[in-house]
């Protein structure tokens, strides 16, 4: 199943890409995609639901704006240097453990959304990355059962501004928070509907020039190791986004370095998950 948000923002309605690939506008099934959702198997109850009533649903235009494909989780838990490639144009060594960060929950946009360069930004910066939703309350799951934590999966673009980030003391996190540097979606995809997620190709283009093109199969530490590394440490909630990292093509890694201005079209995509473009766009007031 593959389930989104659509309208504007803050008043998105929920809707579900039928078998036949219409975009269907499921508001009567009388829930949004939150946390009660998916805690409450809703991804289930929801295509129960479709099965009796998908013929009656007001098919949506495309031309529609896409939101998150579900409310604001509790949290977004992001990986970093877990690409071997990506490590190496870094200049930094493979971790032994995974390298733990957050982005603020604040930094979420659609999709299709303008990026907003953040005041005083110099190097604003790209990263594909495939995100591993949450379907089920996880506190110290072993790695043999970490997949029945999981709800789908979702396109991510993890903005960086490298400047923040990397020269500014402290955490990553500052340069990782800013608000738009979270567009998700399109669609979040039930894992029925994707074969290997460790064999997805991930491409990413600035101004229609490819710069990133990789797979997750070069993931350093997979899917149901990072759902279980994590869950030591904090409960994860159903909703909650884990972003796994990306492949090597960075504009910090670019000879030399390349960092995003006002006017800059990124479009990006994986395999199964959908594609999704913004355009930059300088900060006001």
């Amino acid at each position: 199943m593959k389930i989104f948000r659509y309208g504007p923002a803050g008043s998105e309605r929920p809707g579900v890409v039928s078998p036949e690939g219409r975009w269907l506008d499921v508001s009567r099934f009388g829930e949004d995609f939150t946390e009660s959702f998916f805690a409450e198997d809703g991804i289930v109850r929801l295509a129960s639901w479709c099965k009796s009533n998908q013929s009656t649903c007001q098919e949506i235009d495309r031309g529609v704006r896409i939101g998150t494909p579900f409310a604001r989780p509790s949290k977004i838990v992001c990986i970093g240097l877990n690409y071997r490639d990506h490590a190496r144009e870094t200049g930094q060594a493979l971790p032994a453990e995974p390298v733990i960060f957050f982005k603020a929950t604040t930094a979420l946009s659609g999709p299709n959304d303008d990026v907003i360069i953040p005041k005083g930004s110099t190097k604003t910066d790209w990263e594909v990355e495939l995100a591993v939703v949450i379907g089920r309350r996880a506190s110290y799951v072993e790695k043999e059962t970490a997949l029945q934590h999981v709800a789908g999966y979702v396109l991510h673009n993890d903005y960086s501004e490298r400047a923040f980030q990397l020269e500014r003391g402290g955490q990553w996190v500052k340069g990782k928070s800013c608000d738009t540097f979270a567009p998700l979606g399109p669609f979040l995809v039930t894992p029925d509907e994707i074969p290997d997620v460790h064999n997805l190709r991930m491409w990413l283009k600035v101004n229609d020039e490819t710069k990133q093109s990789g797979s997750t199969k070069d993931l350093v530490f997979d899917v149901p190791t990072l759902v279980s590394y994590i869950s030591q440490f904090m409960t994860l909630l159903p909703g909650d986004v884990i972003s796994t990292g990306t492949p090597a093509g960075v504009g910090l890694g670019q000879k030399p370095p390349r960092f995003l201005v006002a006017g800059d079209v990124v479009e990006l995509g994986i395999d199964g998950l959908g594609s999704a473009r913004q355009q930059l766009r300088a900060y006001r007031r």
